[in-house]
């Protein structure tokens, strides 16, 4: 967890201890839900950058050459709403991947359409048929999974390895 996450953990421990010792048990449960959203939106993000990482590493293995770059801070719109978050940049010469993913941080930047934590795109410099945007939900046991949304007919489908395996194989042109 970075130190701005960590010091933003304690501030929201501090607000709840603050509103439970004024009986704002309204607030306190506010906070709770904040903090575990918070908590689902590191833990999606986390897994979605490291799988990306992970694929490329195993490419860098077999002989490719991957360059990667990471962003924070990053800010992307998605609909009409724009996303704070982190972009990671694959590059193998002119070839780029691009991974973002974030959520909106002040209400001038909208809302995460689609009841999503968090949203996010997969980009394809130059392919732009492979281009997928991405929601971060809660599954039905409350663990944090991203999904694909199909831009034609709005289905979601889970965002799985095998389906970030074909992105870095499309990437590197191997697919």
């Amino acid at each position: 967890m970075s130190e701005l996450n960590e010091e933003w953990a304690q501030v929201l421990a501090e607000a709840e201890r603050r509103a439970r010792s004024a009986g704002r048990g309204d607030l306190v449960e506010y906070l709770r839900l904040r903090a575990s959203n918070d908590k689902a939106r590191s833990t999606g993000m986390q897994w979605l950058f490291e799988t990306f990482t992970q694929l490329a590493g195993e490419a860098n293995r077999a002989g490719a050459a991957v360059q990667l770059i990471k962003m924070e801070g990053h800010r992307f719109e998605m609909g009409s709403a724009t996303m704070v978050g982190q972009l990671l940049t694959l590059k193998s010469g002119v070839r780029q991947l691009m991974v973002e993913a974030g959520w909106p941080r002040a209400p001038s930047d909208g809302f995460v359409a689609g009841n999503g934590l968090a949203g996010g795109q997969i980009r394809h410099f130059g392919i732009k048929s492979a281009n997928e945007e991405l929601l971060l939900v809660r599954a039905q046991n409350g663990t944090p999974q991203w999904l694909v949304i199909d831009s034609q007919n709005g289905t979601r489908s889970q965002l799985l390895e095998a389906r970030v395996r074909q992105h870095i194989e499309i990437f590197l042109g191997t697919s």
